[in-house]
């Protein structure tokens, strides 16, 4: 039940015909697993607040250091040195003090995965650790978890909702692990700041229409982006039958 403060603050929100206070009761009840407060993360995560997420369980065992700043919107000078998952936390406690928080400060091991995915309504993947990424592919597919996947570097962004339980295909239908040691990083290749900012925007839209059914995500669908021309595309994604993660789901 939203108090009057919260009708107030959400107003915008509910005004939307088809997302009313149903839609935002179903936000305040949801719980949200984000790995990675790094660039894509951090506007992911003060997004998903502003709109009144009920909990966010944080994942992040690095430290903000200052090369992280010209990028990562949620960390500031006095970051520095902290860990990230924390610092994004104050930052939340300031921007949305109604938001619960569940804030674990290292790396997320496969073997962990399990007890926290069980815990959770959807995952985002914001991390730039690509043995995470396929780890927490397998454990959404066994979980039957959607997971809202995003990638930037340079001027260019990746997002796609992984839901195969539902329908379409999974990450490794999509990515062999082979691919890890061709793929591009931030610290190799350069970022501009606002990709991750449309990028994890995005990411945290996708997962808001998940998890109140507004609207049409991009579950099936590759988005990819590219702010030098500013241009959009969309591909359709099919599973992939001998996918080792999801397979057996499309039998």
């Amino acid at each position: 039940m939203l108090t009057d403060a919260q009708l107030m603050r959400y107003n915008r929100q509910i005004l939307l015909h088809d997302f009313d206070i149903a839609g935002q009761e179903r936000l305040q009840q949801s719980r949200v697993l984000i790995v990675g407060l790094g660039g894509l993360g951090c506007p992911a995560a003060l997004y998903l607040a502003a709109a009144g997420i009920g909990t966010l369980v944080l994942v992040d065992g690095d430290q903000v250091e200052l090369s992280n700043l010209q990028r990562q919107i949620a960390h500031t000078d006095k970051s520095i040195g902290i860990n990230k998952a924390r610092s994004a936390a104050a930052a939340i406690t300031a921007l949305n003090p109604d938001v619960k928080l569940d804030v674990i400060e290292q790396q997320l091991t496969e073997s962990a995965m399990p007890a926290l995915l069980a815990r959770v309504d959807i995952v985002l993947d914001a991390t730039d650790n690509y043995p995470v990424r396929f780890a927490l592919n397998r454990s959404c597919v066994a979980a039957g978890v959607p997971l809202v996947s995003a990638a930037a570097v340079r001027t260019e962004g990746q997002l796609a909702v992984f839901d195969p339980l539902r329908g379409g295909p999974c990450y490794r239908c999509l990515y062999t692990e082979g691919d890890v040691d061709t793929a591009l990083s931030c610290s190799e290749s350069g970022v501009l700041a606002p990709l991750v900012g449309v990028i994890g925007s995005l990411q945290a839209m996708e997962a808001l229409k998940v998890l109140t059914g507004y609207g049409e995500t991009l579950r099936g669908k590759l988005l990819m982006v590219d702010l030098r021309s500013m241009e959009f595309r969309q591909l359709e994604l099919r599973a992939r039958t001998d996918c080792p993660a999801c397979s057996h789901l499309h039998r």
